[in-house]
């Protein structure tokens, strides 16, 4: 049973990709801001002896907000190459880093390897078996007599 749970619980953690990239630049933001205030109560305690106590803890600070900028950088970067598509699960619009990725709204597995699928959708498998080696070229699909050239001649 505690199996069961715990498997529960750790779906509910899970979630896609850049959300996750947003989620570290978030903890780093809010790690760095603590770890500035906890410089200034350095001063506050210890008065002029604690400046250098909080000059570290600022620069230490600093650095932590500026870990979660570049990281807000990359996943925006990152988001606007992502392929775009609406969720089967629950019909959002939602964006796939990778072959697999989670629905950001309803944490839904999604994949765009077909190897990985669990569902193929009918459509494919009609197509599939009623054209296996037709390859689709819309500048062929047009008749002879829809042309001009063969107009002009009749």
């Amino acid at each position: 049973m505690t199996n069961l749970t715990t498997r529960a619980t750790m779906r509910v953690f899970r979630t896609s990709k850049i959300n996750e990239f947003r989620l570290w630049g978030l903890v780093l933001t809010m790690v760095g801001m603590g770890i500035m205030i906890l410089g200034t109560a350095g001063i506050v305690k210890w008065g002029q002896a604690g400046k250098p106590f909080a000059a570290v803890f600022m620069i230490i600070g600093m650095i932590s907000l500026l870990a979660s900028v570049a990281i807000y950088f990359w996943a925006g970067m990152l988001s606007t190459s992502a392929v775009m598509l609406q969720c089967p699960e629950c019909g959002r619009q939602t964006k796939i880093l990778g072959k697999t990725d989670r629905c950001m709204g309803c944490r839904t597995i999604l994949t765009l390897d077909i190897a990985q699928a669990t569902d193929i959708p009918e459509y494919e498998d009609e197509n599939k078996q009623n054209n296996p080696t037709k390859l689709s070229n819309p500048a062929s699909d047009t008749s002879e007599s829809e042309t001009p050239h063969n107009e002009a001649r009749q």
